[in-house]
């Protein structure tokens, strides 16, 4: 899994341009997962169900995950719709992002150029207007610790940007926190160092 940081959608955004008298509105949402993907694309279906086409493509994870990526051309001549929209998903370095544009057939036809233009394009023009937030790659990470070393944890904390998931007080503190997972094996070091060995943090996982 890679660990680094990418951007995905903000919000989500419509933008619509007309080309030789045929409609191209292209929707973009944050999608988590491809469920998420294909859950966005039937809404749209639903919103624009007079238009002849939905066109879409998805990077329904990480940028770098090939087994979350998908796209189709709805109908279209193959490989002038859901390939060049996956093609400028990607080439923004965007995850969890689904793109579907709707077309309504204006009576000119564009042509496979003109197609593979129209609906890039619509996707390209789309996405420099979208706002992005970064998502970071999170471990997992549980420990127990005694109530006497609980300052020098909370300092470790917010010097790492770290967050409980799960805390639990007992006999002793016990719990589950997320660090990012790039710093992950330095703040466990450094918890063990700055407690004299008395607490030992253990990785469990990594998540989105």
């Amino acid at each position: 899994m890679a660990l680094s940081p990418y951007p995905v959608p903000a919000a989500s955004l419509v933008w619509e341009q007309e080309i030789k008298k045929s409609r191209f509105i292209a929707h973009i949402a944050h999608t988590p997962t491809p469920a998420d993907a294909k859950a966005f694309i039937e809404s749209v279906r639903r919103t624009d169900q007079n238009a002849g086409h939905h066109c879409w493509a998805f990077v329904a994870g990480a940028p770098t995950d090939t087994q979350v990526l998908g796209f189709s051309d709805d109908g279209e001549p193959s490989g002038t719709a859901g390939k060049p929209m996956l093609a400028q998903l990607q080439g923004a370095g965007l995850g969890e992002v689904t793109a579907v544009v709707s077309r309504y057939f204006g009576g000119i036809k564009l042509g496979t150029g003109g197609l593979v233009r129209a609906y890039g394009g619509s996707v390209s023009a789309a996405l420099r207007l979208l706002e992005t937030r970064e998502r970071r790659i999170m471990s997992r990470v549980a420990l127990v610790a005694d109530y006497g070393d609980i300052t020098v944890l909370e300092n470790l904390l917010a010097q790492y940007e770290g967050e409980w998931q799960q805390l639990d007080y007992g006999s002793r503190l016990s719990g589950v926190l997320l660090i990012d997972a790039r710093i992950t094996s330095t703040f466990c070091r450094q918890l063990s160092d700055r407690t004299q060995g008395r607490v030992q943090a253990k990785m469990l996982d990594s998540i989105l």
